[in-house]
């Protein structure tokens, strides 16, 4: 199975493992909602840890698919929504365990989580003007200043985890090698706790954010389906796909 879910110790670890590179398609981002309502819903669980296996944690969409069936943008997008919103809406504190690329969707996942534990390869990347598309400044905003976050947008760059650490986005850098043991064991610690506790805790904190991360998100996407009609986003996602590379224009 591409993902799957175990549950032990009163923690589920969800595992992402599509290779070449965790990019998953329109049906894949509408699946993963479901798995991350069964594991927070779950009464034997007090924390989810999402990690991943192969090359990094997460690719974004996957842009073939899109560049094959551009009409399949809607229901992409309303898998991203639906995957981050579950995310942030878990029942409980949801970990994740970041390795190598952060990309697109797996930054919306990432910023809908409630911690991140990140490997010393690891980096953050929003390179949506590059591929034709928009969407996930909403949740990189949830762990990134403001002007960093339009820095790292406009240029498609590079956030390393030590900048995401310096910056407050990330709770700890560690070894690669060391990546699952660490969140494993920081997970321990809030499966230790009352889950009726955690539980109360997590609907306070949400409701404490000064902004709905959800909302922006859903205005973003808005932007991303009129980029998606623009005919610079076909030659976008062509020159990735064939090239590897942003195209010029």
């Amino acid at each position: 199975m591409p993902i799957t879910t175990t549950i032990g110790d009163r923690i589920a670890e969800i595992v992402f493992d599509v290779p070449p590179v965790n990019a998953f398609d329109s049906a894949t981002w509408n699946a993963i909602p479901a798995m991350i309502h069964a594991a927070g819903n779950n009464p034997d669980v007090n924390v989810v840890l999402i990690r991943a296996e192969g090359r990094g944690f997460c690719g974004g969409v996957d842009i073939k698919e899109m560049q094959a069936h551009p009409e399949r943008i809607t229901s992409l997008n309303r898998g991203n929504y639906l995957t981050f919103k579950a995310v942030r809406d878990c029942e409980v504190p949801v970990v994740v365990a970041a390795h190598k690329f952060v990309i697109g969707g797996g930054i919306g996942i990432c910023g809908a989580s409630d911690t991140i534990i990140a490997s010393d390869d690891a980096y953050f990347s929003l390179p949506e003007v590059d591929r034709g598309a928009m969407g996930g400044a909403s949740h990189l905003s949830r762990m990134l200043p403001l002007h960093k976050v339009r820095a790292a947008f406009f240029t498609g760059g590079n956030i390393p985890a030590a900048e995401a650490y310096r910056l407050g986005a990330v709770e700890a850098v560690v070894p690669r090698d060391a990546l699952i043991e660490e969140a494993r064991g920081f997970c321990a610690k809030i499966a230790g706790k009352s889950r009726k506790a955690l539980v109360i805790a997590k609907e306070a904190l949400n409701g404490l954010e000064p902004r709905d991360v959800d909302r922006g998100y859903r205005w973003e996407q808005g932007f991303t389906l009129e980029m998606y009609m623009h005919e610079d986003s076909q030659k976008a996602r062509d020159a990735f796909v064939e090239t590897g590379k942003a195209a010029t224009f």
